[in-house]
């Protein structure tokens, strides 16, 4: 039987504002199409998040990318997410172009770049159209930033560009939906309001006639129409892009860690959060430290930064009331480099150059250097009968002591991380560690957890994804049945 035919080779979903759902919208979109037999591509021309994925090439992109790649069941690629920007101040971001380190720039300098920077986008976009029945976009923030709309390569400015049409999500659960979406469209261009073929609600809760009457009202007013009202699906166990998502209090093994003002890759603990067993408290700024059996140091987007937050924040007095009562401490890529003697940055990768004291936890130090590791990774604990699978994303290089008792053995051969001779301290540079079950089983009994168990954060990533289909079916049938005149207006 051969593939139904998609209207829409080309189809970009944007939001009235960020975390409107865009990318659970374009995640669904994927597996549909994918389990209707057809080849479809995710696509974000720019995203800004310090939560990133290592892909197939060896390139850098945003989580959610790799998500919607696992949804359309294609390998991640850097030419899913063409522009990346991980932000190392409240002014100034490292800027990766096609999975690779371009430079690093303050925003002013960065808007001038973005004429280079489209170009980076459209070359992307043009291979992945080649390969791919379908490429399914999606947009950054909100089309209606009016200071952005200058040289924008991420919402309208794309669209505009290939001539693509676009569907606009709004979150009602936030209220005010309807002016989200006439809003947004005031402040558009006549041409980017005609691309716009329809509204999508999401996360609604309750009964759904009592929305009837505002939903034709937003068609009749816009002359544009609602192609679905999404349900909130509570409990999906899919990757953030970059917010961190809290969890309430369910298990008795307490677990805590610090929000870094720079964390990255906070999806390192996604397996915890869902882990019935855990209680996970991610502790903010100037917010009370709770007794824990485990305190995790997470990675970090600006090491020595980050390193003089902790020590403003108390937290080595903190950390040495745990471990003097025998909790155990673990530090994942910056928060490794953390818990050594010294952090190096002669080069001013990640700041001003300099040097600045770690915990004194472990005996390593650490050199920044240009250079990024960007390597996925497969191995076996050193000291336990139990395999990790993993990923790199630094720029620093550790060496010393305690680096001779290493966590892991890694499949070419290499060894990661440092154990403190204790035992009772533990580093290592691999993203990831909890997602296999059996290198979550092993590190939580490490930690203390009576009768250990894993969780099979893949299995429970899968099972999201469908109910995210299951939700959208309405969705994509609009889609395939949608006026023609709105195929003609875009040459299908």
């Amino acid at each position: 039987m051969s593939a139904p035919r998609w209207p829409w080779p080309t189809l970009m979903v944007q939001g009235c504002t960020s975390d409107a759902g865009k990318s659970t919208v374009v995640a669904a979109l994927c597996r549909l199409l994918a389990d209707r037999g057809l080849r479809v591509a995710p696509f974000k021309p720019q995203n800004m998040a310090l939560n990133s994925a290592v892909t197939e090439d060896g390139g850098e992109i945003g989580r959610a990318q790799a998500l919607q790649a696992v949804a359309a069941r294609v390998p991640a690629h850097s030419d899913m997410n063409p522009v990346l920007l991980k932000p190392s101040s409240d002014t100034g971001a490292q800027v990766i172009i096609h999975g690779q380190v371009r430079a690093d720039m303050n925003a002013r300098d960065y808007h001038q770049y973005k004429t280079t920077a489209m170009q980076a986008v459209l070359e992307s976009y043009g291979r992945l159209q080649q390969q791919y029945d379908a490429v399914m976009v999606e947009g950054a923030g909100s089309p209606a930033e009016i200071n952005l709309r200058e040289r924008d390569i991420a919402n309208m400015g794309f669209a505009e560009a290939v001539d693509c049409p676009v569907i606009l999500v709004a979150d009602i659960d936030r209220g005010g939906v309807f002016a989200h979406l006439t809003g947004t469209l005031d402040c558009l261009s006549q041409s980017e309001r005609d691309r716009v073929i329809g509204f999508v609600i999401n996360r609604f809760r309750g009964d759904i006639s009592l929305l009837q009457g505002g939903l034709d009202w937003l068609e009749a007013k816009t002359g544009k129409p609602v192609l679905a009202v999404l349900p909130y699906l509570h409990g999906l166990m899919l990757d953030a892009e970059d917010a961190v998502q809290t969890q309430q209090q369910k298990g008795d093994f307490n677990i805590v860690v610090p929000v870094l003002p720079r964390i990255s890759n906070h999806t390192d603990f996604d397996a915890l959060r869902a882990h019935p067993g855990v209680n996970l408290h991610f502790v903010g700024p100037d917010a009370p430290k709770p007794p824990a059996d485990l305190v995790i140091l997470p990675g970090s987007k600006n090491t020595r930064a980050d390193m003089a937050f902790l020590q403003a924040q108390g937290w080595p007095q903190y950390l040495q009331r745990h471990l003097r009562y025998g909790g155990k401490l673990l530090g994942i890529c910056g928060g490794y480099q953390m818990l050594g003697q010294h952090i190096h940055d002669p080069l001013g990768v990640e700041g001003q150059p300099g040097s600045s004291a770690g915990l004194g936890y472990l005996a390593i130090d650490t050199l920044l250097a240009a250079a990024k590791t960007l390597t996925r990774r497969e191995g076996r604990f050193v000291n336990a009968d139990a395999a990790v699978s993993g990923y790199e994303i630094h720029m620093g290089v550790s060496h010393g002591a305690d680096c001779e008792r290493p966590v892991f053995m890694l499949d070419d051969g290499s060894v990661d991380g440092a154990v403190s001779p204790d035992g009772q301290i533990m580093g290592s540079y691999l993203h990831g560690l909890f997602d296999h079950p059996d290198a979550c089983q092993t590190l939580l009994h490490w930690a203390g957890m009576d009768n250990a168990t894993g969780v099979d954060l893949a299995a429970l990533r899968e099972a999201s994804i469908v109910r995210l289909a299951e939700a959208s079916e309405g969705l994509f049938k609009k889609l395939m049945t949608i006026n023609s005149y709105l195929s003609k207006q875009y040459n299908i």
